[in-house]
């Protein structure tokens, strides 16, 4: 009887990958910082996951989709950190 939650949530978790469990990671993080109303805590983040998105190996994630976004947020963040007050 134990067994069939276990079962359950694994033929739910096959269906994804490490990349999903990164972006939902991020959104949480992303949500969790926002009342703090401050900019370079969320340019902080944004940074600290863009890296992670680009260290990811490919053999963990399907698409180039991911390397991308990392890319874009090391980019865009240290511009967001620099304007923040």
């Amino acid at each position: 009887m134990t067994a069939l939650p276990l079962q359950v949530i694994d033929n739910f978790l096959l269906d994804y990958h490490i990349g999903h469990a990164l972006l939902v990671v991020f959104a949480l993080v992303m949500l969790a910082s926002l009342p703090l109303r401050s900019r370079k805590v969320l340019a902080l983040n944004l940074i600290l996951f863009g890296i992670v998105f680009m260290v990811t190996p490919f053999q963990m994630v399907e698409t180039p989709l991911f390397r991308l976004a990392g890319l874009g947020l090391v980019v865009l963040s240290p511009i967001l950190y620099v304007t923040a007050d």
